[in-house]
C-alpha cells in the first residue's frame, strides 16, 4: 500500500470587522480557486408561523437586482464573465451565499455580494413575479412522493415548530406574504452582526481581510430577530399518510437525534454509516439485495443546535410495505447490539476519506467554517474530526444506539395509496 502524508489543516483566522459582521479567512496555498460564503442568521428557525417560507423568499428576491445592478441578468451576466459560479441557499437555521472564481477576481465577486446583500432594490414586481416562481417550486414538491414523505416526517417529529415546517413554506403561506414583509424582515435581519463572511482559498489573510473590509464597510448593524429554541412537547401521533395512487409506497421512519453540540455525534454518524448510508450499508444489503423489497434505501442524520434527527427512506410496492417496515425494524433493533469491529473501521474509513476529500474544495471549506460560525458552535479542523471518529469504540456505539433507538419513538410517514398509516405503524417493531 502506498503510504500517503495526511493532510493537515489549519483553523481559519477570525476577526471581527467594525461593524460586527464576523469574518473568517482560510488561507489554501495549493488552491487555485477563491471561495466567498456569506452566511446570514436567517431561516425558518427565524420565523413565526405567519412568516413561514419568509426566509427563502428572500434569498430568491436578492438576486433581483440592486441600484447599480438593476436587472437580474446583470448580477448573472457578472459572475460568468469572469468563469465564476454564484448560488444561494436557505435551511432552517441560516441562509448563505457563495460564489467561487479565480483568485484576480476575487474582488469584483465581493463586490457583487455585498452590492446584493446590502442594496437589494425589494421591487415589488420583481417580489410578485418570484412568488410565482416559489409556487412552482412548492408544485414540484407535490409532484415528488418522497420529499413529501421526508417534509411529513419533520411534521411529526417537531409538531407545530418552525423546524418541522418546509423550509420554503406552503402555498397559502407564500401567497399571504406581502411585499412590506419581505423588505422589513430584509431590514431587521440582513445586518452587519448577523452575518459571517468566509473566505477560502488563494488568497492570502491579509488580502482576503482588505477585501471583505473594503466590499462590506457600508453594512450598518442592527437588532436582528433570534431563533426559535426547541419545545420538546408530549407524543403527538406516531404516524402520518398523504394518500395518493403511486406506483411505489414512500416510507420515511424517524427517530428524534442528538444536537450538533452533542459528543456523541461522532458515534451517530458512524452508526448510520453502518445501517443505511451505502451498498454495504445493513439496510441495502438486507433489504434490496437479499430480500428484494426496494430499490432505494438509506438513513440519514440532521444535527440542528438543539436537537436532531435519524431519518430512513424506502421507496417499495405498496403490497411490500408491511414486510419492509418488519425488516427496517428488525434492522433498528439489531443495531443496538453491538456492530462487528470490521463494520466500526469500515465506517471509519468512509469518515475519514469524506472528510479530508471536503478539505480539497475552497467551496466546503468555506461553506464549512462559514457554517459552524454562524451556529456558534466550535471551529473544528478535519484532523479533530477524524481524530474524534477514529476514538469511537463498538460500545460507544451500543450506548448511543440504546440511548436514542426505541420503539416507542418510532415516527413513520407514508406517501402512497393508503387511507391510515396507524395500522402499518404496528408492524414497525424492533423485533421485527
Amino acid at each position: 500500500m502506498i503510504e500517503r502524508p495526511v493532510p493537515v489543516d489549519s483553523l481559519p483566522v477570525t476577526t471581527t470587522l467594525d461593524n460586527g459582521a464576523r469574518l473568517l479567512v482560510t488561507h489554501m496555498p495549493h488552491a487555485r480557486s477563491v471561495s466567498l460564503s456569506i452566511y446570514m442568521a436567517a431561516g425558518s428557525r427565524y420565523e413565526q408561523p405567519d412568516e413561514s417560507g419568509l426566509s427563502h423568499f428572500l434569498e430568491h428576491v436578492l438576486f433581483k437586482g440592486t441600484e447599480r445592478r438593476p436587472r437580474p441578468i446583470d448580477i448573472s451576466i457578472e459572475i460568468d464573465a469572469i468563469g465564476g459560479t454564484i448560488n444561494a441557499g436557505t435551511n432552517r437555521e441560516l441562509t448563505s451565499y457563495y460564489a467561487k472564481v479565480t483568485p484576480e477576481h476575487a474582488d469584483r465577486c465581493a463586490d457583487v455580494l455585498a452590492d446584493m446583500l446590502l442594496n437589494s432594490l425589494c421591487r415589488d414586481e420583481e417580489i410578485e413575479r418570484e412568488r410565482h416562481v416559489i409556487l412552482e417550486e412548492l408544485a414540484a414538491v407535490e409532484d415528488s412522493p418522497a420529499e413529501q414523505a421526508g417534509l411529513l416526517l419533520d411534521a411529526l417529529l417537531w409538531p407545530g415548530q418552525p423546524h418541522g415546517r418546509d423550509i420554503a413554506g406552503t402555498p397559502d403561506s407564500v401567497r399571504a406574504l406581502r411585499p412590506r414583509q419581505v423588505v422589513d424582515y430584509y431590514r431587521k435581519q440582513y445586518v452587519a452582526n448577523s452575518a459571517v463572511i468566509s473566505i477560502a482559498g488563494a488568497l492570502s489573510v491579509p488580502q482576503a481581510q482588505q477585501l471583505a473590509a473594503e466590499a462590506f464597510d457600508g453594512w450598518a448593524p442592527g437588532e436582528p430577530n433570534d431563533w426559535i429554541r426547541d419545545a420538546p412537547a408530549e407524543h403527538g401521533p406516531l404516524s402520518g399518510v398523504i394518500t395518493k395512487q403511486t406506483e411505489q409506497a414512500h416510507l420515511a421512519i424517524g427517530l428524534r437525534g442528538i444536537g450538533a453540540l452533542d459528543d456523541d455525534r461522532y458515534a451517530l454518524n458512524l452508526l448510520s454509516i453502518i445501517l443505511g448510508e451505502g451498498m454495504s450499508s445493513r439496510l441495502f444489503v438486507r433489504l434490496r439485495e437479499e430480500l428484494g423489497l426496494c430499490y432505494d434505501i438509506h438513513s440519514y442524520l440532521a444535527h440542528l443546535r438543539d436537537t436532531g434527527m435519524i431519518g430512513i427512506y424506502a421507496g417499495v410496492d405498496p403490497d411490500d410495505v408491511p414486510a419492509t417496515l418488519r425488516e427496517i425494524g428488525r434492522e433498528l433493533g439489531r443495531a443496538r447490539d453491538a456492530v462487528s469491529p470490521e463494520e466500526l473501521e469500515r465506517a471509519q474509513s468512509i469518515t475519514r476519506s469524506r472528510t479530508y476529500l471536503r478539505m480539497e474544495d475552497t467551496r466546503s471549506v468555506s461553506a464549512l467554517y462559514g457554517a459552524q460560525s454562524l451556529l456558534d458552535l466550535p471551529l473544528t479542523t478535519s484532523e479533530e474530526t477524524v481524530a474524534k471518529t477514529d476514538a469511537v469504540t463498538v460500545e460507544d456505539i451500543a450506548r448511543v444506539a440504546h440511548r436514542l433507538i426505541r420503539e416507542d419513538a418510532l415516527y413513520l410517514s407514508v406517501v402512497g395509496p393508503f387511507e391510515d398509516a396507524a395500522a402499518l405503524r404496528d408492524c414497525l417493531t424492533l423485533e421485527g
